[in-house]
């Protein structure tokens, strides 16, 4: 188990889409340091399983509904924080994912191959994968940014993928989105620097999650011929455990580990990325 890291006790996170598998256990291991946290989903009803199980712990928690396509939304969750916590020091972008109306069935261009070609995909379905990964992201830096302005040791982590890197097949908005989030950490990270501000995203590599199940495993449970493309090129062989991720988190909002730890991009994947395939 993680040491407690004392100083952060007595912050404030906020996390969208904090119910999600791994934005969850970001929320459960910062409430064991001590910090509170606001879990934002769309409805309060995502978060609220989360946030109970925090506060009987003993931590302190609040599930709120925010819409990070929605300023208003977004705000409304500000105003409802700071009346319970105070203030806030940490942001998690964590809202994002994927949807079928952006994904494409084959992984190269085929015409005769079943499923969606890329030139079926409708500009409806990869703009709202685009906005909800990227300008979610925007939105939510804006509305909490001023506030974090405010703390002594203010930090936000957003969300990156293996997907930035080299973009996977068949998820282009997906890949284009987190490609952005790279972008705009280190370029939020110049803007705010010189207040103290620290900007920086954690790139997971393969994990199990809500979104890719059904691109990783078959409907017996059993890994599809994609997710066994991933643990080859992974050379941990093995997909991640969302506690995989709690170290890096920790290091990046804990200023006394992290003070000079702005712009960057940390991967969490197993060695996915350094490996060449030979």
């Amino acid at each position: 188990m993680i040491p407690i890291h004392e100083n952060l006790k007595g912050r404030t996170a906020v996390i969208t889409g904090g119910s999600g598998v791994l934005c969850s256990a970001m929320a459960r291991e910062l409430a064991r340091h001590g910090v509170k946290v606001a879990i934002l989903n769309r409805t309060a009803e995502k978060g609220k399983d989360v946030a109970e199980e925090i506060n009987a712990a003993g931590g302190e928690a609040l599930a709120v509904a925010a819409n990070v396509l929605d300023r208003a939304s977004l705000e409304e969750a500000k105003a409802e924080i700071l009346k319970a916590f105070g203030k806030i020091d940490i942001l998690i972008n964590g809202a994002g994912g994927n949807h079928p109306d952006a994904i494409t069935g084959p992984e190269t261009y085929d015409e005769s191959a079943e499923g969606k070609s890329f030139f079926d995909l409708e500009e409806e379905g990869f703009s709202n994968v685009f906005s909800v990964n990227f300008t979610g992201t925007f939105l939510a830096s804006q509305v909490f940014g001023k506030e974090l302005l405010k703390s002594e040791f203010p930090a936000i982590v957003n969300l990156s993928s293996m997907s930035s890197y080299a973009p996977m097949t068949k998820v282009p908005a997906y890949s284009a989105a987190k490609a952005s989030i790279n972008n705009f950490t280190m370029w939020m990270a110049v803007h705010f620097a010189e207040t103290g501000l620290r900007v920086n995203s954690i790139a997971p590599g393969f994990f199990l999650t809500t979104q890719n199940r059904d691109l990783l495993l078959d409907p017996e449970g059993n890994p599809t011929s994609r997710s066994k493309k991933i643990l080859t090129a992974t050379p941990m062989k093995k997909f991640g455990q969302p506690e995989d991720l709690l170290g890096a988190l920790l290091f990046l909002v804990d200023e006394s580990y992290s003070s000079f730890v702005t712009g960057t991009t940390l991967a969490v994947d197993g060695g996915f990325m350094a490996y060449s395939g030979v």
